[in-house]
């Protein structure tokens, strides 16, 4: 039931291509009234928890979460299949990941293959089933890469795995997002998800870069929680699927 379609280029979800005199852009930092203020950068955080104990967390919970909620998987496979009228449940794609190594990366399929009377891919609005779009309100759709959690593509927490086609367009300075592995959910999707634009949505990963911790992902754990819940900054308003990067905004 493995199959390929358009992705809501996200992530899964933010450029000015100018530098700052000084060789690079400033990194984040949390502001005293929660919003996020320039800082000097710093070099990669995280120390010994990065190093070690961060892969070792990932690969245990997402052991044990597979196994406690692949009841949940398998009725969401069996209704995708059925409501995507047999374009499948899956689709595999390629995402760079640490130091954009490409890796495939699995997701729940939420949109049908259907095409135009040309052999075209119809819009994404028209191909999103009312099945995609509740998966994809509720990040159900985002549940299989804990497959890829396992494997060691990804982490639960780091930013956003994107386009392969993207990369050429990264400034220096955004390419730094790949510096740790890619994750399920991130600082930026803490901070607006697919809501903000991409450019902001980079200073916050390279953000997180430079301040793993295990403070920090227990925030963006719990933060992310919350927003699922409430199913904030799911697509921008008015769009079924999240505009493009470009390079430029």
């Amino acid at each position: 039931m493995l199959s390929q379609q358009s992705n809501k280029n996200s992530h899964d979800t933010p450029s000015t291509r100018s530098e700052p005199e000084g060789g690079h852009t400033p990194s984040y930092r949390r502001g005293p009234g929660g919003g996020h203020t320039p800082s000097s950068r710093r070099g990669p955080g995280g120390g010994l928890y990065r190093r070690f104990f961060k892969r070792f967390l990932d690969f245990c919970i997402s052991l044990i979460a597979l196994i406690c909620l692949s009841p949940i998987l398998l009725v969401v496979t069996v209704w995708l299949h059925f409501a995507n009228k047999g374009a499948g449940a899956f689709f595999l794609q390629e995402r760079p990941g640490k130091d954009a190594k490409i890796f495939k990366i699995i997701k729940f399929k939420t949109m049908t293959d259907e095409r135009d009377a040309e052999g075209n891919l119809l819009p994404d609005a028209k191909r999103l089933t009312k099945a995609g779009r509740f998966v994809r309100s509720t990040s159900i759709d985002e549940l299989p890469q804990l497959i890829n959690v396992l494997k060691g593509d990804m982490a639960l927490i780091g930013p956003r795995p994107l386009r392969t086609h993207y990369l050429p367009l990264y400034s220096k300075e955004q390419m730094r997002r790949h510096e740790v592995r890619p994750g399920i959910s991130g600082w930026a999707q803490c901070h607006g998800r697919n809501a903000i634009s991409w450019t902001e949505k980079f200073k916050l990963d390279v953000w997180y870069v430079d301040h793993v911790s295990l403070k920090t992902d227990l925030n963006i754990l719990f933060t992310t929680i919350k927003k699922v819940i409430k199913r904030e900054g799911v697509s921008l308003e008015g769009q079924a699927t999240t505009v493009p990067f470009n390079g430029h905004n």
